[in-house]
């Protein structure tokens, strides 16, 4: 018997197939095998899993056309063998799927298993100021037939894919809209629910976790993941034939693990004072014992530090003291958090002097530390710290925008980069650099208000960065939190976001409701896009040790800066 590619015609739409499509032809062309062979030979076409020399194959008809019209091509022209276990396999496409040994169909990705060719995972989203973080599987599954608490939206290109993991029909009360649609409703109405696609999110949308699993985790593991399908096959030789046509399709995951980034930014740190006194008692890395899981989970963890390096520093616990910096043995906690980059624009730099600065700076790069926003010289303090993960560039810029003069960097002495007298230079750098890197990112030491409220100087300020071409601009000064401003794609404009204070991270201002509360950011970055940024938040005890807010300490806080949040630009 031989192979017979004829040419099968692709499908004309997602539910049926063409007079002359794949399932008649398919058959006639079976026919016209079967006619030639004798009936111990027909006989042999049953699928014989054990034995066999053929791989029977057959692709679910509902298949949407986008992975129907490429597998059906791929198996009439090019997949023509199968390497297994049992040896090599000639390939049979049938047009009946219970006759087959390996069937293709939609499933969800937890099912697939080795299985998978094509996965598609999809967020559940709501506005970004929202305080809820989960959703159950079941309430999606409730409202895509029609019940639930309140609407979901979603879009017509994947509705099959969702029918495989919601199950059955779609309600007619489900909206069908695009991306943009999505928005618009969720940000109107607080009880609608869109789901997205992963590669379209951005950080308008607050991405939901499923049963407690979120999607931009980035130690994800798919197989727990509710809100993911696969087109996948089944049945014996499943994982050879996956294997094979995987990576002759186009786009086979929206969610691909080696292309997606974290980028964790934190506010102030200044291990001094009384955070300084609790280390000497408790340990060095006594203030990250709590956070440092989740924070060296990220790929890449940033840390505004505020003080110099100084070997051998004396602790003075005094709440006036205001000359401030850390021994070098400190550096412990923030290898527990998994530091990667130090922003070092800080106005309390240089408060051992510019001979203090040049040790702290040395120190670092003696030990591998990536620095910026200070140096040895005002060229060095204003040049970016350029960095990748996973394909994703990056540019870190941090300057300092607020005094004391000394603690500025200049020709020849050390210090950080003073915003005012090097905002032309800075511009210029990020337009040079746009086009060279996916993700820039500015950090700025402002003006301190302990106010969740930006100033309107600060607010025009960092606006005027994004205009520049910022992605994530991060005011780093702010010893409370402060609102979040973000942004998705659009006209010239990329997807971002604005931090306008995080708060502290690593320091003893234990003197108000206020000053204890920490903001993290965690930005998701996907193949050289920001798609998502999320809100951590918590609660400094004893001077030193942030612990995770409770929930009900959460849902304040984040009440609050959404509340702060200043009203967008027209």
């Amino acid at each position: 018997m031989t192979e017979s590619p004829y040419g099968l015609s692709s499908r004309t739409g997602a539910k049926g197939r063409s007079a002359w499509g794949g399932g008649l032809l398919l058959g006639l062309l079976l026919t016209f095998t079967a006619f030639f062979l004798t009936p111990s030979a027909q006989a042999d076409q049953r699928p014989q899993t054990g034995h066999s020399d053929w791989v029977t194959v057959s692709i679910d008809p509902a298949l949407p056309e986008r992975y129907y019209n490429r597998l059906l091509s791929l198996l009439v022209y090019r997949v023509k063998t199968l390497e297994t276990a049992d040896g090599l396999k000639k390939v049979l496409l049938l047009d009946r799927g219970s006759q087959a040994d390996v069937s293709i169909e939609l499933l969800p990705r937890s099912a697939a298993g080795a299985g998978s060719i094509y996965a598609r995972f999809y967020a559940p989203v709501a506005a970004f100021a929202t305080v809820p973080d989960d959703v159950a599987l079941t309430e999606l599954t409730a409202r895509w037939h029609g019940s639930g608490d309140g609407p979901l939206a979603i879009a017509q290109e994947y509705k099959a894919e969702l029918a495989s993991l919601l199950g059955g029909e779609m309600s007619p009360s489900v909206i069908v809209t695009g991306t943009a649609g999505i928005l618009a409703l969720v940000e109107a109405d607080p009880k609608t629910l869109g789901i997205v696609p992963f590669d379209r999110l951005h950080p308008r949308f607050k991405v939901l976790s499923v049963d407690g699993v979120n999607v931009l985790d980035n130690r994800l593991d798919p197989s727990l993941y509710g809100l993911a399908a696969s087109v996948a096959a089944t049945g014996p030789y499943a994982a050879e034939l996956a294997v094979t046509l995987t990576p002759r399709v186009t786009n086979p995951s929206n969610r691909e693990a080696e292309r997606l980034s974290t980028l964790l930014m934190t506010g102030v740190t200044a291990m001094t004072r009384v955070t300084a006194a609790k280390m000497e008692r408790y340990g060095y890395d006594y203030p990250a014992r709590v956070i440092s899981p989740t924070l060296a989970a990220a790929d890449i963890t940033h840390i505004s530090n505020e003080v110099p390096f100084i070997e051998g520093c004396v602790v003075n616990a005094s709440q006036d003291n205001l000359t401030m910096c850390s021994d070098t043995t400190y550096w412990a906690a923030l290898e527990a958090v998994g530091t990667d980059i130090v922003g070092l624009s800080g106005n309390h730099v240089n408060d051992f002097g510019r001979d203090g600065a040049r040790a702290s700076i040395g120190w670092y790069r003696e030990n591998g530390i990536a620095i910026y926003g200070s140096g040895l010289n005002v060229e060095e303090a204003c040049t970016p710290l350029f960095w990748e993960h996973n394909g994703n560039r990056f540019a870190f810029i941090a300057s300092l925008a607020f005094g004391p003069s000394f603690a500025w960097a200049t020709d020849d002495l050390p210090g950080a980069c003073y915003y005012y007298d090097h905002k032309e230079q800075i511009f210029e750098t990020i337009q040079k650099i746009r086009s060279e890197v996916d993700v820039i990112a500015v950090e700025l030491q402002y003006l301190e208000t302990y106010n969740p409220y930006p100033t309107s100087q600060q607010v025009t300020e960092f606006r005027e960065l994004r205009e520049q071409g910022v992605d994530i601009v991060t005011g780093v000064q702010s010893h409370v939190p402060q609102a979040f401003e973000v942004y998705g794609p659009e006209g010239l404009h990329r997807p971002g976001a604005i931090v306008y204070g995080l708060g502290n991270l690593f320091f003893d201002q234990m003197w108000s409701w206020q000053t204890r509360t920490e903001l993290m950011a965690r930005h998701t970055i996907y193949r050289g896009r920001v798609i998502s940024t999320e809100i951590l938040t918590a609660v400094l005890e004893d001077y030193a040790q942030p612990r995770w807010a409770t929930e009900t300490e959460r849902a304040g806080l984040l009440r609050t800066i959404f509340d702060a949040a200043p009203a967008r630009a027209e």
